[in-house]
């Protein structure tokens, strides 16, 4: 019998890998994309995976209640990605921010109760959920777990418009799934990072400068550290996540999906000059956006005791994958 899965936000980065992932590995699963293409690109990249005659893509607004009506009532796993994101938009449009991730994940969370509570719901949330942590009590746990307390730092800075978003929206996956009793897992998604992620991001905003050779080359946040997971690990992360017994009980798993190669900006960057064989003979320093935190590491224990999994992409090669991509597809202006 044909597995059926249905992608929210299916053109977008992590849909796209994820689609293209799940068709490479499960030759038997049936793939419906849902997507409005605010965000996401109808792209040759997305072009290719959508003329699957294993992928089906419904164009709709899940904001939109009477859009449901479209969907299918036995999907076995359900991955909702779409939302609002991007640093920038949730400075210009906090309110949309918060307006449509909210209602698409209750609309989809009762559509899923009531036409497809059989089925698996994966919410992807996102570290930003607990990033006002370390700043709130200055002790938040570097490697951080997934038990740390969720901190909006300030309601009046849109920059935790989208946190906002995610921090609430774990609590209706895992009170809606432990009320009306169907299987859901939460993933934190750690920086994932890869070809065609956008281009407002610290990764291919520095390719792009070093191809335009910046000089002088800014650094925002020199000394703040991340880590990195190179989307073709991550999305085979939850894809395991998805397919494990281990992740089907109440209370609903919550599991960080990361990497544990911490690096500073600075690091980064001479990485990326390393890369594209260029260096500027001028760096200059520039401050963070207010409410960017200092250091973010997830604590990556939980996934490899229940899943076995752990990255395998080394930092250097995914930039060099990563970087050649953006080189071979510039941003148009």
């Amino acid at each position: 019998m044909t597995k059926k899965v249905l992608i929210t936000g299916g053109s977008g980065f992590i849909g796209l890998h994820l689609t293209r992932h799940l068709l490479a590995t499960e030759p038997e699963t049936a793939i419906t994309i849902v997507d409005n293409f605010s965000r996401g690109k109808d792209d040759s990249d997305f072009a290719e995976i959508s003329s699957n005659p294993r992928v089906t893509l419904l164009r709709g607004d899940l904001t939109d209640n009477s859009f449901y009506t479209q969907l299918d009532s036995d999907y076995e796993h359900v991955y909702h990605l779409a939302a609002v994101n991007g640093t920038k938009l949730f400075y210009t449009m906090p309110h949309e921010v918060l307006r449509i991730n909210m209602q698409s994940l209750m609309n989809m969370l009762d559509w899923h109760r009531t036409k497809n509570a059989a089925g698996k719901f994966c919410f992807t949330s996102s570290n930003e959920a607990y990033a006002g942590g370390l700043s709130a009590f200055n002790q938040l746990p570097i490697p951080t777990p997934e038990a740390v307390p969720l901190v909006i730092e300030d309601p009046y800075n849109p920059r935790w418009t989208y946190a906002a978003t995610k921090l609430i929206g774990e609590c209706f996956v895992i009170h809606y799934a432990a009320q009306y009793n169907f299987r859901a897992l939460i993933v934190r998604p750690h920086n994932f990072y890869g070809p065609r992620a956008g281009y407002d991001h610290v990764i291919p905003e520095m390719s792009g400068r070093i191809a335009a050779h910046t000089d002088p080359f800014p650094i925002f946040g020199v000394e703040e550290t991340r880590t990195f997971c190179y989307i073709t690990d991550a999305v085979e992360a939850m894809s395991e996540l998805m397919r494990s017994s281990k992740t089907d009980g109440h209370p609903v798993e919550t599991v960080h999906i990361g990497a544990s190669d911490e690096i500073t900006m600075g690091g980064l960057a001479d990485l990326l000059f390393e890369i594209g064989g260029w260096r500027p003979t001028n760096i200059e320093i520039k401050e963070s956006p207010a409410g960017s935190v200092m250091r973010r590491c997830a604590d990556i224990s939980k996934i490899k005791s229940l899943v076995g999994w752990e990255p395998r992409t080394s930092l250097k090669d995914g930039l060099k994958k990563t970087y050649d991509w953006y080189i071979a597809h510039p941003r148009k202006l």
